[in-house]
């Protein structure tokens, strides 16, 4: 049978063919099968995943609010956003039927995310990789919106976005197209195997949509707390400025050395035109921003460039700076809230 997403887009959007006696085309399901297999496949993912999204209920300044986590191993670590878990107090977790005081383990205002953990014995959600969504590729939210019960959202990707009204993040986020309630802060965005490719971190205005931190920039954060038990953002000193014309398929151009900082000791140059930075491509000084992300201060980094004509590799290793910890360039500001 085709994947239930190749059948959708079939029976949605119409495809070629000879047209049956009923008005439908022949070969393509009907719109009523076609509904009753996404319906399928999406309790399906649900009925897979349902058992390791918890609620969340903490206090602030502001009284009780409650949110939504995933377990991400079976030791009880879990997921959730920072306005759930990231500065909050008296955090407990609804699990299996009973509640767990949460010890926090991260707290990352940066990527909008915080770390948690139960003593107890978990499920889990396997990880996907965010990077082999496209743009309306099948998404499911599944949270705990208000006071109501464990609730999938279905939905499609609708971008991917580094800027939202004039104000960066730190790294590219997917635009997911479902709609988002208060209490899903810190769901797990699933794709069409069950496979947590983000967590829920804010909404798009009136919350027709949501946005979404890719699985592999919550990885980097938890990664960097089981080696440092801290969070470790790496920062160089290089500053970008936009080029008219690429150079070898880049608009990046290096406009700033800060003196004695990491990218001078290596030996790059003003004038230099970034390439690639560790596995990342570089086509404009946004995929820089981007790629920064995913630094880690004292882990030495590949940081290509053009210059002269030809391309150079330069070893930089990347240090602590306190700023980086909060944003990684001018207009950066902390993911937007989901409304309470």
């Amino acid at each position: 049978m085709r994947p239930w997403f190749v059948v959708v887009a079939g029976g949605l959007l119409g495809c070629s063919g000879a047209w049956a006696a009923d008005g439908a085309p022949a070969g393509v399901p009907t719109s009523a099968p076609v509904f009753d297999a996404l319906q399928r496949e999406v309790q399906s993912i649900f009925g897979k995943c349902r058992s390791a999204v918890v609620r969340i209920e903490a206090s602030d300044q502001r009284g009780y609010l409650s949110g939504t986590g995933f377990f991400i191993d079976p030791n009880g670590t879990l997921y959730t956003s920072y306005t759930v878990g990231g500065d909050t107090q008296d955090i407990q977790v609804a699990f299996g039927g009973a509640h767990y005081p949460a010890h926090r383990l991260v707290s990352d205002i940066r990527s909008g995310i915080a770390i948690l953990k139960i003593d107890a014995e978990t499920p889990f959600l396997t990880s996907g990789n965010s990077r082999q969504l496209a743009v309306a590729s099948p998404v499911i939210a599944i949270g705990y919106p208000m006071d109501l019960p464990l609730t999938p959202a279905f939905g499609t990707v609708g971008g991917f976005d580094l800027k939202y009204q004039g104000r960066f993040f730190a790294t590219t986020h997917i635009r997911a197209n479902i709609p988002v309630q208060r209490g899903e802060g810190g769901a797990p965005l699933v794709n069409a195997r069950g496979e947590v490719v983000g967590v829920l971190i804010s909404r798009v205005e009136s919350g027709n949509a949501s946005y979404v931190l890719p699985i592999e920039a919550a990885e980097k954060v938890r990664k960097d707390f089981m080696r440092f038990h801290d969070v470790r953002p790496g920062w160089i000193g290089v500053r970008i400025k936009p080029l008219e014309e690429p150079v070898n398929g880049s608009t990046a151009g290096i406009e700033e050395l800060l003196p004695n900082a990491p990218g001078e000791k290596a030996g790059l140059l003003v004038g230099d035109v970034i390439v690639q930075v560790g596995n990342h491509r570089i086509t404009s000084p946004e995929d820089v921003l981007d790629a920064s992300f995913f630094l880690t201060a004292t882990d030495e980094t590949l940081i290509r460039v053009a210059r002269d004509g030809s391309e150079r590799d330069f070893n930089v290793t990347p240090v602590d700076n306190p700023d980086a910890r909060v944003s990684t360039t001018e207009g950066i500001e902390p993911p937007l809230k989901i409304d309470r």
